[in-house]
């Protein structure tokens, strides 16, 4: 699912158009956003792209929502 991610007032967020619904990233998997999981504030889990460390935000990118996830 395409899945814009910015940075607003320090805070990492995700805005899932199709759904009109945009959340927290309140949990990273790892120092590195790129390649990993995030967990948003309703408890979604998202596989983002693996991609270079500087990429700029605000960034559209096809995510992956883990299964079992409401």
């Amino acid at each position: 699912m395409k899945v814009m991610i910015r940075r607003a007032e320090g805070a990492l967020s995700a805005y899932v158009p199709k759904k009109d619904l945009e959340e927290p990233i309140v949990e990273i998997e790892s120092d590195r956003l790129w390649g990993g999981w995030v967990r948003l504030g309703n408890g979604w889990v998202l596989d983002l792209p693996e991609m270079a460390d500087d990429t700029r935000l605000p960034i559209t990118v096809e995510a992956r929502k883990r299964s079992g996830e409401d």
